[in-house]
């Protein structure tokens, strides 16, 4: 299966080293879109590494002038997986924008492959009502959520926000990619 892996700015970015190893190992096929805030936390030679795939980090960088690389990215995946997801960027998809690389990867994909999104922030924020009321509508659109965890956070709070275990993702994965038969 083509899996587009989204890594967004959160403290759970260096988790995506271990999404990205398992579903490569599984034999998925992994091109991973790396946001400006994720680069923050996780490097992109991290995640080539794991994935023997290009990291893409830029909606205006176009290594080959005959492939719109956001177009080629959506056309190509079987799933898309933002893991993990800042609420900048489900307000972002929920709002219709597409002003980085991802949030076109998923606007372009979003009716040809399904999305997963696995939520990674603060207690505070993930509970904000704009934040499920952005979470419900994608819900409503037919994106999929793969819920957080409670536990004790980064930031010392205690409460849902913690990005979901990493042996959840992948196996949500492969329940799709079962269902799917990609």
């Amino acid at each position: 299966m083509n899996i587009v892996l989204g890594v967004t700015g959160s403290i759970s970015a260096y988790k995506a080293a271990d999404i990205a190893n398992e579903l490569t190992k599984e034999g998925h096929d992994v091109h991973v879109v790396l946001t400006d805030g994720g680069s923050r936390f996780i490097t992109a030679l991290t995640l080539q590494t794991l994935t023997k795939n290009e990291v893409h980090t830029d909606a205006f960088r176009e290594g080959d002038p005959t492939v719109v690389q956001h177009i080629d990215l959506a056309e190509k995946a079987d799933l898309v997986l933002i893991a993990p997801a800042s609420g900048n960027i489900i307000g972002k998809i929920a709002a219709g924008l597409a002003d980085d690389l991802l949030t076109a990867v998923v606007m372009a994909a979003a009716n040809q492959a399904p999305v997963y999104i696995a939520p990674a922030m603060n207690t505070h924020m993930y509970e904000n009502p704009i934040v499920q009321e952005n979470i419900a509508r994608l819900q409503e659109l037919g994106y999929h959520f793969i819920e957080p965890r409670e536990t004790m956070l980064a930031c010392g709070t205690y409460g849902n926000g913690a990005l979901a275990d990493v042996d959840t993702i992948v196996e949500t994965v492969k329940l799709v990619g079962g269902v799917t038969q990609c």
